[in-house]
């Protein structure tokens, strides 16, 4: 998990270090990361959020909830709150309307990715591990579904903000070799 996070946090898009993740552990062939749609309710943009892109409260906010899914694996959950007046309006009738990756969608402005949060939200040793009774018997690993977390605002070649994305990385991007039988049987839900 250290590794992954260390790979989204050197790159600018999280979409394509997830296909590198996907391809190197063999989650999918072909290994290509595609957007599922969650439609419902619309998460109002964090305050302090709405304030980093630089829009006052009258500015339209577009938003788009998705699953990063890599073959039958939701790799992350993301929640991307855009300004569509910073976009081309192709880029944002690709969004509207299809299953493609934001970070693919706004490839072209050259975007940057500043991030304000990086938690880790489950490590397979819990602080003290060592010095507890358990630490030489087998104990039960449990892996919740939500891993890492991640907030970042996305900003074009030219330093305008224009996207306040919150991923939280799945369970699922430990479904490979000896891990796929192990998280069968012992992950929390």
């Amino acid at each position: 998990m250290q590794t992954l996070n260390a790979d989204l946090l050197s790159h600018d898009s999280a979409t394509s270090t997830l296909e590198r993740w996907c391809a190197a552990h063999r989650l999918a062939e072909p290994a290509r990361i595609f957007a599922r749609r969650v439609r419902g309710e619309e998460k109002p943009i964090p305050k302090e959020l709405r304030s980093r892109l630089g829009i006052d409260d009258g500015e339209p906010l577009a938003y788009r909830q998705v699953q990063l899914v890599c073959g039958e694996h939701v790799l992350s959950e993301a929640d991307n709150w855009y300004v569509p007046a910073r976009l081309s309006a192709d880029m944002n009738r690709r969004l509207d309307s299809s299953d493609e990756p934001f970070g693919k969608v706004v490839k072209a402005l050259g975007f940057q990715r500043r991030t304000l949060a990086a938690d880790m939200l489950w490590s397979p040793l819990p602080p003290g591990w060592e010095m507890s009774e358990a630490a030489g018997e087998q104990a039960r690993l449990r892996i919740p579904h939500a891993l890492l977390r991640h907030e970042a605002i996305l900003y074009t070649s030219a330093q305008q903000p224009f996207s306040a994305v919150v991923e939280t990385y799945t369970n699922q991007l430990l479904d490979f070799g000896p891990w796929r039988t192990y998280l069968a049987a012992r992950a929390d839900p």
